[in-house]
């Protein structure tokens, strides 16, 4: 078990804080980052298929669940408060309309993946599996607020399916599996550095 760092000054505290507030602001733009390769599926849905949310599973795998919560929720705020970080909307909706809109879903449970993810990597043996299930598992959230807010917009679980799912499921998967390898190559180095055994 690693042991505590005791930070015996205000400085050292103050340096620390400092530290873990950035990271937190630089992976929210590191999310806005991957918001930026997009590809608009118009007229077939207004949902557009886009590198944000493996951003979003990245952070959360990388920076364990507290930091990844925190990390996506000023992504909501930086958006919300009219930022450029949202992938560009096929309705040309911006700021707080774009978490308004059929894309609303996603977005807004983007903390609570980044959560997810980070808490079952981060709860046993880091390697390619358990990263791969945390992957999963935060996937069907992201996919369950996403399509129940698609439903408050058509009334219909169909098209809301046909909306926010199905035109989807293949990239999802390569996404899942990709940070799943950046998380437990990460790891392995991490742990490597530490002199600690590698797990595969």
């Amino acid at each position: 078990m690693a042991k505590a760092v005791i930070l015996a000054t205000p400085q050292e505290r103050a340096f620390e804080a400092a530290k873990q507030f950035a990271l937190i602001v630089g992976a929210s733009l590191f999310v806005a980052l991957f918001a930026r390769i997009t590809i608009p599926l118009l007229p077939f849905t207004p949902v557009p298929l886009t590198a944000q949310n493996f951003g979003v599973l990245l952070v959360g795998l990388l920076l364990g669940s507290r930091r990844g919560f925190a990390a996506l929720a000023l992504y909501l705020v930086e958006g919300a408060a009219g930022l450029p970080v949202f992938s560009p909307s096929s309705l040309g909706l911006h700021g707080i309309f774009q978490l308004l809109g059929p894309t609303g879903g996603f977005l807004m449970v983007y903390p609570l993946v980044a959560f997810v993810a980070g808490l079952i990597f981060e709860r046993g043996t880091r390697n390619f599996a358990r990263a791969a299930i945390a992957g999963l598992l935060a996937e069907i959230l992201l996919f369950a607020g996403g399509l129940s807010w698609l439903y408050v917009f058509t009334h219909s679980l169909v098209k809301a399916a046909y909306f926010g799912l199905y035109w989807f499921l293949a990239a999802e998967v390569i996404k899942v599996m990709f940070a799943a390898a950046v998380a437990a190559r990460w790891q392995r180095r991490q742990g490597k550095a530490a002199g600690l055994p590698e797990f595969r």
